[in-house]
């Protein structure tokens, strides 16, 4: 076919024609369909016509032939090389062009579910290769093999395009392909990965009619998510619907249950799972036990928990770990028993279980806490003789024991230690320290840490710069206190409601009522909801300033903006003027 002139006018049906420029010297001698390397495209429309003679040709020199080859319906395309430049040209033609109804007829007749595997994985494109699948499903009725459902789905979840791949995984089940657990698993865990669980569900209910076998690793994996997501209600429902087939559980699938109800408090709910778990035929393990003692001790129910330690020790097939002993160890440091504590942390190393960092840190923490310095010293020696070295919060807590017992000089000496080995500090670190230089009024020392803060990564708190606004305002540097809330702002430090307290006071002990009055508003529209001790402080000292009339409009506003009712605040709220805070006039 020829081209068209370029200087004759364009009629309203231009079209698209595929082209055969044939050259002798491009032919090679075993005559394998490498002429297709001549055929290009002339683009002059958004439609084409692939004419006969250029599929003539294609045939032809696919099968080896001479140039003038006939075409013939019945020959298909046999080799590996024509199979390619086959596929080659299905991708050109879908992505550049609309094919027409010759090219759609071609292609029904020739295009087979071995190719299309091979046309979507050349796409190389999810998307591409998903329209394509289904442009040959609607068009020309290929019913595609499993290979493609595989490598689509496989692609599409890599994409984050999970409808699109369960749309597929729908067609693999209407088109006669039944999926195996592998579809299943991957599709389930991709889903739950980035928290669809939606369609996660509606996987394992619809493979469960067609009695696809699912590992119980799949379920763990979706129970698992969904605890990580703090979900457990949903973990557990799921539990439910699927408890029925004893296949989907074993131990790991209780563990995880238990372990979430553990983590929100649900102890009693977690034994009951701990309970039934011989019921199918499940047995608990080491981490059964851990997580059970370690939920009780975190609830406060030490007791509880030091008896299934008990329990845990009377089985011949099952022996406690560090952690199973540290977790009671920590319970009791907590509630300041440190007597049981020791006594637990010298069986543990009597029946030569190695304490861990974790160990040590615990009892290190609740002696300084105690007060009893020489016994959490005592403790630090004997982590060293072990080979352990302190970390942050081993530092952390030797600080802290030694700034509750007045000793902050101590307390900075072992912070120098603590630069000087390179541990970094965190949050706690600075806290323990600026608290306890602002008790002593040491504010300006206090000050100096806040401004370490700005060369450091570490994303700040409130109650870290709470203690130093809190002692500038009371010593009337309500400038300087504003200074910092500016720094806190400067690090994305949102102020709390303790910092909005401390700032009202603070102004009000000044006599720069407006301000105060406006760090109130600010307080309010910023979500923060201020407590009694607040919005008593504000309208105490309005009154006193002889100022009725803005503090009637704090109490209302208070009354309508967070549905307080006024009976209530009038309990809270007495109307007189001294409230014992000190005031500039």
């Amino acid at each position: 076919m020829k081209h068209r002139d370029s200087k004759q006018k364009p009629n309203t049906h231009k079209r698209i024609v595929i082209e055969n420029i044939c050259e002798p010297r491009a032919e090679p001698s075993d005559g394998v369909a490498f002429q297709m390397t001549l055929l290009f495209f002339t683009t002059r429309t958004p439609w084409v016509r692939a004419s006969k003679v250029a599929i003539a040709h294609f045939h032809g020199l696919a099968q080896g032939g001479s140039w003038s080859r006939p075409f013939n319906d019945k020959e298909v395309i046999l080799n590996r090389n024509s199979e390619a430049w086959f596929v080659k040209v299905v991708c050109t033609l879908f992505v550049r062009f609309h094919l027409s109804d010759t090219c759609l007829g071609y292609l029904s007749k020739n295009l087979t579910p071995l190719t299309a595997f091979e046309v979507v994985r050349r796409l190389n494109n999810p998307k591409l290769g998903f329209k394509f699948f289904e442009f040959s499903r609607e068009n020309l009725s290929l019913n595609h093999s499993f290979k493609t459902y595989n490598l689509l789905m496989t692609s599409l979840c890599q994409m984050g395009l999970y409808d699109s791949a369960k749309m597929v995984f729908d067609c693999m089940r209407s088109d006669g392909h039944l999926p195996d657990s592998w579809n299943v698993g991957f599709l389930v865990s991709s889903c739950a990965q980035v928290g669809r669980f939606d369609l996660a569900k509606k996987l394992l209910a619809e493979v469960q009619c067609d009695k696809v076998g699912v590992s119980s690793i799949v379920y763990n994996k979706l129970l698992d998510e969904l605890v990580k997501r703090n979900q457990v209600d949903e973990a557990v429902c799921l539990f439910r619907e699927h408890m029925g087939s004893q296949s989907h559980l074993d131990t790991c699938t209780f563990n995880i249950l238990i372990r979430g109800l553990c983590r929100i408090g649900q102890v009693d709910k977690a034994f009951v799972f701990f309970n039934d778990m011989g019921s199918f035929g499940c047995s608990p393990d080491v981490v059964t036990y851990n997580t059970l003692i370690n939920g009780l001790c975190r609830v406060n129910a030490v007791n509880k928990g030091h008896e299934l330690l008990k329990e845990f020790q009377s089985k011949s097939e099952l022996k406690p770990d560090v952690v199973t002993y540290t977790s009671v160890i920590s319970g009791y440091c907590k509630l300041g028993n440190m007597e049981e504590a020791s006594v637990l942390f010298y069986e543990m190393t009597s029946s030569g279980i190695k304490p861990s960092a974790i160990s040590f840190n615990v009892l290190i923490n609740g002696y300084g806490k105690a007060g009893d310095m020489v016994s959490a010293l005592a403790m630090h020696e004997k982590m060293l003789f072990l080979g352990y070295h302190p970390d942050v919060v081993t530092f952390t807590s030797l600080i802290d024991g030694h700034c509750r017992n007045g000793q902050v000089n101590q307390g900075l000496k072992l912070w120098h230690e603590m630069n000087a080995r390179n541990v970094t500090p965190n949050v706690y670190t600075f806290a323990v320290l600026i608290n306890a230089l602002c008790k002593e009024n040491r504010l300006h020392e206090a000050r100096d840490f806040l401004r370490q803060l700005k060369c450091l990564t570490i994303v700040p708190k409130p109650f870290m710069y709470n203690p130093v606004i809190d002692g500038f305002c009371k010593a009337g540097n309500v400038d300087e206190a504003n200074r910092i809330v500016a720094e806190m702002e400067e690090k994305k430090c949102d102020l709390d409601k303790v910092t909005f307290t401390i700032l009202i006071i603070g102004h009000c002990m000044k006599g720069r009522m407006f301000e105060a009055i406006s760090i109130f508003n600010k307080m309010l529209s910023i979500g923060c909801a201020p407590d009694t001790i607040t919005v008593n402080s504000l309208i105490s000292c309005l009154l006193k300033a002889g100022m009725p009339n803005e503090a009637f409009r704090v109490k209302k506003t208070v009354s309508e903006d967070l549905d307080l009712h006024m009976s209530s605040l009038k309990r809270a709220i007495p109307l007189r003027r001294d409230m014992g805070i000190p005031m500039a006039i």
